[in-house]
């Protein structure tokens, strides 16, 4: 089985650096062999650090980069000198990364811009020099602090795809067919489902330089919420679009059925995804006649806007292009 270039989940382990420790270190001089305490601090042990890139849409580089251990800090010395700062590591993801400590499965990082550094593992801070623990009542202090230890754990990356619109049907429903047509994406396309097995995300020309981000998803199958098919891996990525185009095709037994199918699994998975715009697209529009787009019509919720589109001969794709980037610039609904 060919292996996917795409890589949306990882598991990594990490270790900060350890603090240097201080110095316990005395100044002698020409004439004074005590002339006092001059131990410097120890230099912090390296970070481990996220750092969003846009250039980056999948976790693969992190694939065979399964133990990021990172530098100690150097132990402090004499003349007040701080020892050196372990090198920080910083690894680069795509926006949309979440981070999480696989013990306590919470979150502890976030990207979602190009350029945000967030640290994810704390080097250990280096320890004082006996130079800072000279008193008036102790003039030499024989005492420097270790440096603090740094963190380790086990983290998992996930990454949750960033794009406006999330296309959402079930497998065989168009949607890798309508990507191609309204983006340049090039996804692969066949009559069998789950041929989109990952995410591909495509760029919308709207009118005068304006453009959008639209992500075909991996087909929904009843059950997904419970992890049948292709499951979570498919639903967490249509948390973060802003609108969700329901792709229902035209040869379909109950139109009205499969947009319930899919919201409900929508609905399990996470409730908050119903807050979101839906739009309603109904494919294979060119296989209908007037009588047949009214009798669809009259099945579909009133409330949820929806067009007949043929991504074959064209029909509807720009009234759907308005329809979406209407949508987005809607302003937001009072709660």
């Amino acid at each position: 089985m060919e292996k996917s270039n795409f890589i949306d989940y990882i598991r990594i382990f990490c270790r900060s650096g350890h603090g240097g420790p201080g110095s316990r270190h005395f100044m002698r001089t020409k004439y004074n062999a005590m002339a006092g305490p001059d131990g410097g601090d120890g230099g912090r042990g390296a970070h481990i650090i996220l750092k969003g890139s846009s250039q980056l849409w999948t976790l693969l580089h992190l694939r065979y980069y399964k133990n990021v251990l990172a530098e100690d800090g150097e132990s402090g010395s004499k003349n007040n000198s701080t020892g050196k700062f372990g090198k920080d590591i910083i690894i680069e993801v795509p926006l949309g990364t979440i981070a999480r400590d696989e013990a306590t499965g919470l979150k502890e990082a976030e990207i979602l811009e190009d350029g945000q550094e967030v640290i994810l593992v704390k080097g250990g801070r280096g320890g004082l020099g006996n130079s800072n623990f000279k008193t008036a009542t102790n003039q030499a202090p024989e005492y420097a602090q270790p440096g603090e230890e740094g963190s380790e754990g086990w983290k998992l990356l996930e990454l949750k795809v960033l794009a406006d619109v999330g296309l959402v049907g079930f497998p065989n429903a168009g949607k890798s067919t309508l990507l191609s047509v309204i983006t340049a994406a090039k996804p692969k396309i066949a009559d069998y489902a789950f041929t989109t097995l990952v995410p591909q995300l495509g760029m919308v020309d709207y009118r005068d330089g304006k453009s959008f981000c639209i992500a075909d998803l991996p087909g929904i199958i009843e059950g997904a919420a419970e992890g049948k098919g292709l499951g979570h891996r498919f639903l967490r990525h249509i948390e973060r679009n802003s609108i969700l185009l329901f792709l229902i095709p035209a040869d379909c037994a109950d139109h009205k059925k499969e947009f319930e199918i899919l919201v409900n699994e929508l609905k399990e998975y996470n409730a908050e995804m119903l807050q979101k715009d839906f739009v309603i697209a109904i494919s294979k529009n060119d296989m209908l006649d007037d009588e047949l787009r009214a009798a669809i019509s009259k099945e579909l919720p009133q409330k949820i806007p929806h067009i007949f589109i043929s991504s074959i001969t064209g029909q509807g794709l720009p009234e759907l292009k308005d329809l979406l980037w209407k949508t987005l610039n809607a302003p937001p609904k009072d709660l």
